[in-house]
């Protein structure tokens, strides 16, 4: 009888133990999940330096600054894609470690364009590892003092 008891608490112990691992393995998989994700996109925005919308909520998509886009790029301010609802997507190699991606931007700055490649977005934050990129001419913008 005690030899009974004493493999059924083992087993029981086995059990729970085993149930807990496989919670805690779900639930940092669901934790993985929620913080990083990835998945080819095309995105549409405007190239421009990152200091402008992040302080100036009037800064939008479609209406800008070029003497100020340009004083802020030509001083080393980080180059992003500012998209019609305000979202921001930073773009980065598709290596690691990661490369310098400003000289490929840097023909667009100011325009309008229409970026493709793999979009990663993790706790709000967005970046674009770009494999095609072209001016979308047909897109109207505000510019202000060229």
């Amino acid at each position: 009888m005690r030899g009974s008891l004493i493999c059924s608490v083992l087993v029981w112990s086995s059990v729970t133990v085993g149930l807990a691992w496989s919670q805690a393995q779900m639930s940092m998989q669901k934790k993985a999940d929620t913080l990083s994700h990835q998945s080819k996109a095309t995105i549409e925005g405007l190239v421009r330096d990152i200091a402008c919308p992040i302080q100036n909520i009037e800064a939008t998509a479609t209406h800008l600054s070029m003497k100020c886009l340009r004083s802020c790029a030509r001083n080393g301010s980080p180059l992003v894609i500012l998209t019609k609802d305000s979202e921001l997507y930073l773009p980065i190699s598709d290596k690691m470690p990661d490369t310098d991606q400003r000289q490929r931007l840097m023909p667009y700055l100011g325009k309008y364009v229409r970026a493709t490649g793999t979009v990663f977005e993790r706790k709000g934050a967005h970046a674009i590892a770009i494999s095609d990129i072209h001016e979308l001419k047909d897109v109207h913008l505000t510019i202000e003092d060229q």
